[in-house]
């Protein structure tokens, strides 16, 4: 085990006293939580390139800890009724999508590689900023006429970002079926 899967370890553990924190609605607190887990998420990666020490590990964990911080906030802030439950439904399906293409590739023996896209990211960015913004609103009341921006976009970016994994999925799928034809 090297520190880069160590911290994100710690970062998976960090789910639990997130969900504490915004079912208590003490968000100063799960904004705090969040932030650190956002360094971490930064750390890990940045001390895996350095270390020389990217494991096929930490390929799949560092999304799985991602994935369980935005969706466990999510969910929480839109049944508290902080964020609009709508945008939580397509952020989560996306997610679960991703979540399912990902185990049809390992249950079906195909071998890929797992790297999240420039879309992928660019959502994800969107997603934790949508997040740090409600967490922090009071701190942020000066920008409150973001709000309805960032909702859109996020919104927007999760759908385009989703239907961009569904294409290269179908693609994949039908790459493998269009080559065991010619065999």
């Amino acid at each position: 085990m090297n520190i880069p899967n160590l911290i994100t370890i710690v970062r998976i553990l960090l789910v639990p006293l997130l969900a504490i924190f915004l079912l208590e609605e003490k968000y100063n607190l799960a904004l705090l939580v969040f932030i650190i887990a956002g360094i971490s998420d930064g750390l890990d990666g940045f001390l895996a390139r350095l270390l020389k020490q990217k494991t096929r590990l930490g390929a799949i964990l560092d999304p799985v800890a991602d994935k369980a911080l935005l969706i466990t906030t999510f969910v929480i802030l839109a049944v508290l009724g902080v964020i609009p439950q709508w945008l939580t439904v397509l952020v989560v399906s996306r997610d679960l999508l991703i979540i399912l293409g990902f185990g049809i590739l390992v249950l079906t023996g195909r071998s890929f590689q797992i790297a999240p896209t420039y879309t992928s990211k660019l959502t994800t960015v969107f997603q934790l900023a949508t997040v740090i913004y409600f967490l922090g609103l009071e701190y942020l009341l000066p920008l409150l006429f973001l709000r309805d921006y960032l909702i859109i976009a996020t919104a927007l970016l999760t759908m385009l970002s989703c239907a961009h994994y569904l294409v290269v999925f179908f693609r994949f799928l039908g790459a493998e079926h269009d080559e065991k034809k010619t065999h």
